[in-house]
């Protein structure tokens, strides 16, 4: 029987994230995609196989759990390049988007791919057999409106095909996915475990384990904001607003182009201008270096306000609140212009992750924690199972 392998996989709105087996391997594209033809042009197609699949993601997708079926898709950096490449639009949901599902068996199949993986799966004539226990998320708006239960059937029961076409290392090799198992965890409760829990969801942060506090997750297209009593998150007083960094990202890198022309292929390259260590806020226009802080903080600082008014919010209604965690990408890129609103205004007791991949990985790293214990327990009941059986023979 083929073991099933864990993945705890995070679609970010502008990038997925994920961690496979025991930690030996992780994965992190953007998260766009563009519909394609079967023979894309490749310059230099007898140098394929020396790029990095991740760069040149390539797929036919046979599903029965998507809306537009054996369709080919650039995906990630690859889409990047496409005049006609998607990026999640804000209002929509994660859990009936089928882009979340492109990105989502892709990310698999590039795992089930892998050389190492040869000991774990099934191979016959370039067909590969995977089986995943997968651990997932949903924004908590979502969540709270149960359409966990429908991404959960979609994923389960059916088998899902991804065809490399002409894609690095693995062009012609496809992958049937099957899920064991698939739990989807609300984020804001995803985050508490990240934060007050190891690996084997023993206690880190004892200071933090029976204090009222607040999680604010920003995201790309939507903001989460948790409240957790008693070590769990209080439904009632949960929410999600269709509020992220995305609009803001998008009106940056359309200002950049009408100002100075320059087209930025995607939301990340804007998040890596306003991020980087050197030169933040700055371009190459004709070959000169160019500030764009003008634009950035105009935009960023007006979305910092709504965020801000969001927390101001939350916490007048949850007053014995003893801290805000701002977590997710988006509170990377506003954590100066929230800290310099909460310095100026209401000196909320507010904190950030000053490891900004510990930031943006937190929603992967709590899946994988989850459903890495869920799998332990699992295979542990199947053990003593397999013993009672034995005894009655």
């Amino acid at each position: 029987m083929t073991e099933s392998r864990i993945a705890a996989i995070d679609v970010g709105n502008d990038s997925l994230k994920a961690i496979f087996g025991k930690l030996e391997a992780e994965l992190n594209i953007p998260n766009v995609i563009a519909q394609d033809i079967a023979d894309r042009p490749v310059i230099g197609i007898e140098e394929l196989n020396n790029q990095e699949p991740t760069d040149g993601i390539h797929i036919r997708l046979h599903s029965p759990t998507l809306k537009d079926n054996n369709s080919i898709y650039r995906v990630g950096n690859l889409a990047t390049k496409s005049g006609s490449s998607t990026e999640l639009d804000p209002g929509s949901n994660k859990s009936e988007e089928d882009q979340t599902l492109v990105m989502l068996f892709a990310a698999l199949a590039l795992d089930a791919a892998r050389d190492e993986n040869k000991v774990n799966f099934k191979r016959n004539n370039n067909v590969i057999e995977a089986t995943y226990t997968l651990g997932t998320g949903l924004p908590l708006r979502e969540v709270k409106e149960g359409k966990d239960v429908g991404y959960r059937s979609r994923l389960l029961g059916s088998v899902h095909q991804v065809e490399f076409l002409v894609t690095p290392k693995y062009q012609g090799i496809k992958v049937n996915i099957k899920f064991d198992e698939v739990k989807i965890y609300p984020e804001g409760f995803a985050a508490f475990i990240n934060l007050v829990m190891d690996n084997n969801l023993n206690v880190i942060n004892k200071e933090l384990i029976d204090k009222q506090i607040l999680i604010q997750d920003i995201g790309g297209l939507s903001t989460d904001v948790a409240v957790i009593k008693n070590r769990k998150v209080d439904d009632d007083k949960a929410q999600g607003f269709n509020l992220g960094v995305s609009e803001s990202l998008d009106a940056i890198r359309e200002e950049i182009y009408a100002r100075h022309g320059v087209e930025l292929d995607s939301r990340l390259d804007v998040v890596d201008i306003i991020t980087k260590k050197n030169d933040r806020n700055h371009i190459m226009v004709k070959g000169s270096r160019t500030s764009v802080h003008d634009i950035v903080d105009r935009i960023l600082l007006d979305l910092a306000k709504k965020q801000y008014r969001h927390l101001r919010n939350i916490w007048q209604r949850n007053s014995q609140s003893e801290i805000c965690y701002f977590i997710g990408g988006g509170s990377i890129v506003l954590k100066e212009y929230l800290k310099t609103l909460n310095n100026s205004l209401d000196g909320y007791n507010i904190d950030f992750f000053e490891d900004e991949k510990e930031s943006v990985w937190m929603m992967a790293n709590a899946y994988y924690k989850l459903i890495s214990d869920f799998a332990r327990k699992n295979k542990k009941v199947q053990l003593e199972e397999e013993k009672k059986f034995a005894k009655t023979k």
